[in-house]
């Protein structure tokens, strides 16, 4: 097996937790390696600095080396200021790691995900009022769901080709696309306005409607690939809009 030795990679820690006495297990997701599991040995001991480094949201350079699925890391040093996040913006940055955690394959680098990751952080940190977030975890999913190869047609109608109409309602079939609504459709369809679909294609969610609609859609579309499973972060979402209300 060959023997990995990486230098001053950019990136940024997913999740962390206690390993043996005085280590750490960290997944790492990084600009040119993609997702990467390391040993950080001796993390935990008294006068560690690593402890302080290997922290989500934090740009960081790394160095690592090994061979199969986990490695141990050599060096970590910031490559910046960590983004400032806190309440919802904290817990929708612990929602993104927990999405890249669960869909990403290791050693399977995505340049253009990591940068949009990157953007959604900086996103989080702009703007705290809650619209604003759901905004930048919608545009982050769409990216996501597109740089694995499962983007979805939010711009024309599935069955005629035709352009979507932003007055129209659709119903959205997963695999194919938006087909217009009619009376013969399931109770339980997935009816989305073609408004909606249009502002998500365009990355421009402002409208309350549009935000709703897109998040209905997304979360059906990322169902299939995240497992039966629950999201361990949309339960701290529902959490804390119990204590917040």
């Amino acid at each position: 097996m060959v023997q990995r030795r990486v230098q001053l990679e950019c990136g940024y820690v997913l999740h962390r937790r206690p390993y043996r006495d005085t280590s750490l297990l960290a997944e790492l997701w990084t600009v040119e390696q993609g997702r990467v599991g390391v040993v950080v040995r001796g993390a935990r001991r008294a006068g560690s600095g690593l402890a302080g480094l290997i922290q989500p949201f934090r740009p960081l350079l790394l160095s690592w080396a090994g061979r199969g699925e986990l490695a141990s890391l050599s060096g970590a040093e910031a490559d910046g200021p960590a983004p400032w996040l806190q309440g919802a913006g904290l817990l929708s940055g612990f929602y993104l790691n927990e999405l890249l955690m669960r869909m990403l394959q290791r050693y399977d680098p995505h340049a253009g995900l990591y940068a949009a990751y990157v953007a959604a952080l900086h996103g989080l940190m702009a703007d705290p009022r809650r619209q604003a977030l759901e905004g930048v975890l919608r545009v982050f999913e769409k990216r996501l769901l597109e740089e694995l190869g499962y983007g979805l047609v939010l711009d024309s109608a599935a069955d005629t080709g035709a352009p979507v109409e932003p007055e129209v309602s659709y119903v959205y079939h997963f695999g194919a696309g938006p087909m217009r609504a009619n009376k013969g459709d399931s109770a339980t369809a997935l009816r989305v306005w073609g408004r909606s679909l249009l502002a998500l294609a365009r990355e421009q969610l402002d409208e309350p409607e549009s935000l709703r609609d897109a998040k209905r859609l997304m979360r059906g579309a990322l169902a299939p690939h995240l497992g039966d499973k629950p999201l361990h972060s949309r339960r701290l979402f529902a959490v804390y809009r119990v204590r917040e209300s």
